[in-house]
């Protein structure tokens, strides 16, 4: 049997969505659209409910609210529900707790209508077993998102009934990490590794996306010899496909680099019908229907970033000039080259010192950048990548990459005590030269001084290599260095002359409670609804 595409399914899939559109609270059930025995008649259909689940996955949004939570970013716009987290100011009323839980929970509702009705379509056996692993992919995934925001989690692996969610309690968070690994091995079994999937279901989650993900799990949760596992599994082997580092960091995210071989789990998008836009309010201002900067990246994030030469960036060296090769592929800053979608360049011009700079580029103008930087990574200029005239952008956007893995694998053999020059040269070594680093002893060469100085090291090629990309705030978190950074003041480039010198512009901190914010409180909405929840400390 053909089959069952992905992409082709996309008007099913919006038309479903419309249905479902009240399914978010964990105690509301399906409609019957997805539940009576007339709807299970053919693949495509069965097809249909499993393109949902995959779009309620995961979406571009979170990625950019998960980066907001870190200190790479300064949100310096408005106030909405992110900002009121990453100040230390929210409740268990915050809508933004209240929503990520339900669509958590939508999702799961949705492959667990899936897996308790598939088996009534009549259709081949390998495809039908391929499509539930699918389903129970993202299921996985959800209960990862859920466990690592709120901790204990009510937990339960079969739709339930109203009495049920009005009274289950929360599984704690070990039991389901436990889960979630070995759910995630058998699924890696069954799903055909990229290789094995027919052109037009490029974009179907792999048994590679799998493994990928487990090590991501175990990541989370600093379980190194599981790190270890997992993701030698795609760094020694090709058992569960073939992954290797794009020669183009910045095409990475291009859409004419769409399914390179370092990608290992993409969310789909194609033209008008299905699109995304949030990187309009991250580009720069001075583009055209750009309405505002929602939030830019940080002067501490620019200086993570070496010189081209493996040495650390200081005040005594050029501030953009000779830096690693990424942070211009990353981020735009004064002077920088950017090309419009018509084709056309301008240099953007931050300094707000300049008598002649009057573009909306420049530092601290109302809605616009209040650092000086703007996001490169995710612009495509490209017209194929945009509707005309307007930011919906049609670009896969990815979610897991091969060079995570390879940062995964550095970190974990480190913590074992067991990384050395073959382990370095096959990760961060072949991460530098992809970048573009000079062909130094202080970029290529593992530096001496023993796991301590490693730890720097690598934590800090993870902040760069994956910058803007939504890990940075799972890191922080799972380092425990949550409290020191996002307590630091906000800083952006070196253009305030309020003191009469130059320095640095400079805005408060956030704010992280060490004793209360590894956790998000558990919904005030979801308490009224089964008190016996509870709540996480300190709310």
């Amino acid at each position: 049997m053909r089959p069952v595409l992905l992409k082709n399914t996309l008007w099913s899939l919006f038309f479903l969505l419309v249905l479902s559109a009240g399914c978010v609270e964990l105690e509301v059930t399906p409609t019957d659209q997805f539940t009576d025995e007339t709807y299970w008649t053919s693949p495509e259909k069965a097809a249909s409910l499993l393109n949902m689940a995959y779009r309620q996955m995961n979406n571009p949004g979170w990625v950019f609210r998960d980066e907001r939570l870190s200190d790479n970013l300064y949100n310096g716009y408005g106030n909405d529900n992110v900002r009121v987290v990453s100040n230390g100011q929210a409740n268990a009323t915050n809508t933004l707790f209240n929503d990520v839980w339900k669509d958590c929970y939508a999702g799961i509702k949705t492959t667990h209508t899936f897996l308790e009705n598939i088996d009534r379509v009549p259709m081949d056996e390998e495809l039908s077993e391929r499509m539930k692993a699918e389903a129970r992919f993202i299921r996985a995934f959800l209960y990862f998102q859920l466990t690592n925001w709120y901790g204990d989690i009510p937990f339960f692996t079969k739709d339930i009934d109203l009495p049920i969610a009005k009274s289950i309690s929360r599984t704690p968070q070990d039991d389901i990490v436990f889960w979630i690994h070995q759910e995630l091995e058998e699924i890696a079994e069954i799903l055909p590794a990229k290789e094995e999937y027919a052109e037009e279901d490029r974009g179907r989650i792999t048994s590679g996306a799998a493994v990928a993900f487990n090590a991501r799990v175990a990541l989370n949760f600093n379980e190194y010899p599981l790190v270890k596992e997992y993701a030698g599994k795609l760094v020694n082997i090709t058992e569960y496909g073939a992954y290797s580092l794009f020669p183009d960091y910045e095409g990475l995210f291009h859409k004419a680099n769409e399914y390179n071989d370092e990608i290992i789990l993409d969310i789909q998008f194609v033209p008008e019908d299905l699109t995304w836009g949030e990187i309009s309010t991250y580009v720069p201002f001075s583009l055209p229907n750009v309405q505002y900067t929602l939030a830019c990246p940080t002067q501490d994030l620019v200086d993570s970033y070496l010189m081209k030469d493996g040495s650390a960036w200081d005040e005594t060296k050029d501030v953009y000039d000779d830096r690693d090769p990424r942070m211009d592929m990353t981020i735009i800053h004064h002077n920088s080259t950017i090309t419009q979608k018509d084709g056309t360049t301008y240099v953007v011009n931050v300094d707000p010192n300049d008598p002649d700079n009057d573009t909306n580029d420049r530092i601290g103008r109302e809605n616009g950048t209040q650092t000086g930087y703007f996001y490169r990574k995710y612009y495509d200029s490209s017209s194929e990548a945009w509707t005309v005239g307007s930011w919906d952008c049609n670009i896969n956007f990815v979610a897991l990459r091969y060079a995570d893995v390879l940062l995964m694998y550095a970190e974990a053999m480190n913590e074992l005590g067991e990384m050395d020059a073959a382990v370095w040269d096959k990760t961060i070594k072949a991460l530098r030269q992809r970048a573009g680093f000079d062909n130094t002893s202080l970029a290529m060469d593992m530096p001496s001084g023993g796991k301590e100085a490693l730890r720097t090291v690598i934590r800090n090629e993870r902040r760069v290599e994956l910058a803007l990309e939504g890990t940075r705030i799972y890191d922080i978190r799972r380092w425990e260095t949550a409290e020191i950074v996002l307590n630091e003041p906000y800083r952006g480039a070196k253009f305030d002359m309020s003191s009469g010198t130059l320095d640095y512009y400079r805005y408060d901190n956030g704010s992280f409670n060490e004793n209360r914010d590894y956790l998000w409180a558990i919904p005030a909405e979801q308490r009224t609804i089964n008190p016996t929840l509870g709540q996480n400390p300190g709310y």
